[in-house]
């Protein structure tokens, strides 16, 4: 397989021309960067993937982390990696200079990081739950947590994880039972945590985890939860470790992704598990919750990687494999024809032309919200930052469910362009599709984020995010109408718009009476339907910055890598966007056949 799993200059043209990164650097959060740095950064970036990602992919599948004598056995690269990971920047990349970091804005350490998921992404995920918790550490934590856990963690010495899910709660996080009791300036830990991503494996010198738990006569619900700092090893003051009675109950044997660990946690097994409180007591859930945008844009930027590495694989494949003849002017084959390569068959190319759209909308939409969060935070104007706010609240949901959902698809087209093949494990596209099945699990499911985008997101501050989106996406419109050629593609996204409101109309009906059940039963085909039409305006956006350089000729690519994105966005408006009339009508039709009956009736 040609070691090509990432396009460069797709990457840069979105990063730079569509999205306009320098917008970004112009804040004096980020004087220091230019496009030029950022650039040699990528490009170190790749180089890096290629020699340490890439090479060890399959072989992680094929040789998975495991539970053996009481701890995870990981590929050795993982250590490596880490350890590259401190040098390279790519935990310290986000944090503040005050705290030991880069300052990097987050447009570019996104682009950082796909490449390195598209390279392999069983690796990447270690340090990404290391950022998490060190950043909840440095957000909330008093300086004397900061000063014993972050440096380390920092410099990739010690690994960090975010600690949620209880076997018995699942996603409620109202329903955990963990623990805290106080003892001291610190609190006894006691409970089980399931599902924690790098929870632990062999070689790590530390793993700092960030466990919500509740203490002693904390108010039931999510009300009562806190947030803690429960360390595998405490530390001392000379710097020497001891264990901290946190203990690796078990591994999940997992479908995809086997080289990324996921482990079953017990603390507190001989009453000696102890905890460090994180800011506030009962404040647990609020803070860890300030840490979701990032996270769940992390996850759709994993499976936006994903897909794009399945696309080139498929990509190749297509190049390379003769099979069947093309049809004649008559309609009929000629056997005396040598064989033609499959991509020059036409339902091979509507499937590789779904994957170059759905990864490379993908990819886009995470550079948008990636600007939103950098604006957000660093725009000297209060209301400006106000505005990229709420943006990105709106965003966050649709930017972890669309490349997690339609990435999939993406993938399983990319097994079909294969066909027998596809299936065996010879070739990486079976690896590809069982790996990217999680991403729409991780950091709440697809019912989860469709209820947050439709439930709360859409109404929020009285629809202004939704208002604020729209604007922007008119602004699109207006835009492309300049261009003659696109004229046609804005007035069908001007119609999908008006079409936003009426379905929008219709819903909030049942939220105005009062029937919240029945006005969030098809959130998650809302989420398919916003989702849709928010790609077609970033597939907009990115033809018309095509369009814009062949006409003023301020090309930094061929005219074929242009016309190429053009004809992307011609195909996803005539092959995606129409799909949402579809689902206009399920949401504007009344009857209740999602909220009626026992479950007896129903499931008879």
């Amino acid at each position: 397989m040609a070691n090509q799993y990432v396009d460069l200059d797709t990457l840069k043209f979105l990063l730079y021309k569509v999205h306009d990164l320098q917008s970004v650097l112009d804040q004096d959060r980020y004087a220091d960067y230019d496009k030029e740095s950022i650039d040699m950064m990528l490009n170190s970036v790749k180089d890096f993937s290629d020699k340490e990602l890439f090479p060890f992919f399959r072989e992680m599948d094929e040789h998975p982390a495991h539970f053996k004598d009481g701890e995870i056995v990981v590929h050795p690269q993982v250590n490596k990696y880490m350890k590259a990971g401190g040098e390279m920047g790519f935990i310290s990349g986000p944090f503040p200079y005050e705290d030991g970091g880069m300052q990097m804005p987050a447009m570019a350490l996104n682009a950082s990081a796909y490449i390195q998921e598209a390279a392999n992404n069983h690796l990447p995920g270690y340090i990404g739950l290391t950022v998490g918790a060190a950043e909840l550490i440095t957000h909330f934590a008093n300086q004397e947590l900061k000063d014993t856990y972050v440096p380390n963690m920092l410099e990739g010495k010690w690994g960090g994880t975010m600690c949620l899910t209880e076997p018995q709660a699942g996603s409620s996080l109202s329903d955990i039972v963990t623990s805290a009791t106080p003892d001291g300036d610190m609190y006894k830990i006691h409970g089980q945590k399931i599902f924690i991503s790098g929870g632990d494996y062999q070689g790590a010198e530390n793993i700092v985890h960030l466990v919500l738990a509740r203490i002693k006569g904390a108010p039931a619900g999510t009300k009562g939860i806190s947030l803690f700092v429960v360390p595998k090893n405490r530390p001392a003051a000379d710097g020497s470790l001891s264990p901290n009675d946190v203990q690796t109950v078990a591994d999940f044997k997992k479908m995809g992704q086997k080289g990324y660990c996921t482990t079953h946690l017990f603390f507190g097994d001989k009453e000696d598990c102890r905890g460090w409180l994180v800011g506030e007591a009962n404040q647990g859930l609020k803070y860890m919750f300030l840490m979701m945008n990032g996270a769940r844009i992390g996850v759709g930027r994993g499976a936006a990687a994903i897909a794009t590495a399945a696309y080139h694989a498929s990509l190749n494949y297509a190049h390379e494999r003769p099979q069947g003849r093309q049809l004649t002017s008559t309609g009929k084959k000629d056997a005396n024809q040598e064989q033609t390569l499959i991509i020059n068959h036409p339902d091979v190319r509507r499937m590789l032309l779904l994957q170059k759209v759905v990864s490379e909308g993908s990819l886009s939409l995470i550079f948008l919200a990636a600007k939103y969060q950098d604006l957000s935070m660093s725009s000297a104007d209060a209301d400006e930052r106000e505005k990229y706010r709420l943006l990105l609240e709106i965003l966050t949901p649709v930017v972890k469910t669309y490349p997690s959902e339609m990435g999939k698809v993406a993938v399983d087209n990319g097994v079909q362009v294969l066909g027998g093949y596809g299936f065996c494990s010879d070739y990486i596209l079976q690896q590809y599709l069982r790996d990217i099945r999680i991403f729409a699990i991780y950091e709440g499911t697809t019912g989860i984020q469709s209820q947050d985008l439709l439930g709360r997101k859409v109404t929020m501050n009285n629809g202004k995010a939704l208002q604020l989106l729209s604007e922007e996406i008119m602004n699109s419109i207006k835009a492309s109408m300049a261009h003659e050629s696109l004229a046609p593609y804005a007035k069908k996204l001007g119609a999908k718009l008006e079409l936003t409101q009426q379905v929008l109309q219709s819903l909030m009906g049942f939220a105005m009476k009062g029937d919240y059940q029945r006005f969030l039963a098809d959130a998650t085909p809302f989420m398919e339907f916003f989702s849709n039409i928010l790609i077609g305006w970033l597939w907009l956006d990115m033809a018309r910055e095509a369009q814009n350089a062949l006409v003023t000729g301020n090309t930094e690519n061929s005219t074929d890598f242009y016309e190429s994105k053009i004809h992307a966005m011609q195909f996803y408006f005539k092959y995606e966007l129409p799909k949402t009339s579809a689902l206009a009508e399920i949401l504007m039709d009344n009857e209740q056949a999602l909220t009626i009956g026992t479950d007896k009736k129903v499931f008879a």
